[in-house]
């Protein structure tokens, strides 16, 4: 008997309609430079050399990790795509860059075009959110490969700075300041210890109710990545920002020596940041030290900046104007380069 590609279990007439389906969602995150259009081979994107003297191209890559198994449980694929622009642009924030365009990919079971058109119009809400443009991407159908109605979801990102502002962290001295600005909850880190905790050895549902959260489990736990390229690109056009760290993986332990020099310290004090109800509920609930909390988690705090004191206070005053938040909860001492964290 004859066979084809599609009864094997992949369907290019399906990939064809996703592409027909996402047109029109991907052109509206374009900005000045793109070149190209979707379907193409690659994607093309044009540097203003009259706006960067002597650019520097930073790249980023990252995905959701396990918090898309919280997607499947809650057949919800509108919110994941966010976050996986959110963990590769606000890496190369870090840097001082401009995210320019990001590119995305995604491996399924079986290609639903309309289900990818979900997932990917997250991808164009955070890019719209961080002022990049989705100029292309993959969709691998695999059947075989992934379980029914599972899928993964990889970004890829690439910014700009003038190579004399790039944020090296060299300029940091003692008695800097460090500044937190809030996250918008457990962000894309730690879910193999939140799903273990919540649905291995506890049996809670997706959709129970928790009242200190004022939502169910799965809308807390769903709850996208904060991107702050936007306001922290505004605030560097008036203020040197000296270092930055995207608190992700590793929590406040591993990422926030990354942006340090030899011979200087972050010396940390949140023991008197209200910490939000859903870290507290894990720690609670888990028995969780507070260490292992904080290696794990971002507890509250997306991402930090080390700036002069005098910038500080300028800076909160800002955000106080604002009605936003920020958080002085920290300075900068001499010492091997680690954290000294006071809870």
């Amino acid at each position: 008997m004859p066979i084809d590609y599609k009864a094997s279990g992949v369907d290019v007439d399906a990939a064809n309609k996703e592409v027909d389906l996402l047109k029109d969602i991907v052109k509206k995150t374009y900005i000045k430079g793109v070149l190209s259009e979707l379907g193409g081979f690659s994607g093309l994107f044009e540097i203003d050399t009259n706006e960067y003297k002597n650019p520097v191209l930073v790249s980023g890559t990252d995905g959701v990790g396990t918090k898309l198994k919280l997607a499947f449980m809650m057949d919800k694929h509108d919110t994941v795509g966010i976050d996986c622009v959110a963990m590769c642009v606000n890496d190369v924030l870090c840097q001082g860059a401009k995210p320019l365009f990001f590119l995305d990919y995604i491996a399924t079971g079986k290609l639903i075009p309309e289900k990818m058109a979900q997932i990917v119009s997250g991808v164009a809400k955070g890019c719209l959110d961080s002022g990049c443009a989705l100029i292309g991407g993959e969709t691998a159908e695999m059947p075989g490969f992934y379980k029914d109605g599972e899928y993964d979801i990889a970004g890829f990102c690439v910014g700009v700075v003038d190579k004399q502002k790039i944020v090296t962290g060299e300029n940091i001295k003692p008695n800097d300041l460090i500044l937190g600005l809030p996250s918008s909850g457990v962000h894309s880190n730690g879910f193999s210890l939140v799903r273990k905790l919540f649905f291995e050895d506890n049996n809670f549902k997706i959709d129970c109710y928790i009242e200190e959260f004022g939502k169910t489990l799965g809308e807390e736990l769903l709850t996208p990545t904060r991107i702050y390229v936007k306001e922290i690109l505004d605030l560097m056009k008036s203020y040197e920002i000296k270092a930055m760290s995207h608190i992700t993986g590793g929590g406040f332990y591993e990422n926030i020596p990354r942006m340090l020099k030899e011979g200087l310290k972050a010396k940390i004090d949140m023991s008197e940041f209200n910490t939000p109800s859903v870290f507290r509920y894990i720690q609670k609930l888990g028995e969780i030290d507070m260490r292992e909390m904080y290696r794990t988690f971002n507890m509250g705090i997306g991402l930090v900046m080390v700036v002069d004191k005098e910038v500080a206070s300028k800076i909160i005053s800002l955000y106080e104007s604002r009605g936003e938040k920020i958080y002085a909860i920290g300075e900068i001492i001499e010492g091997e380069r680690g954290i000294d964290l006071c809870l």
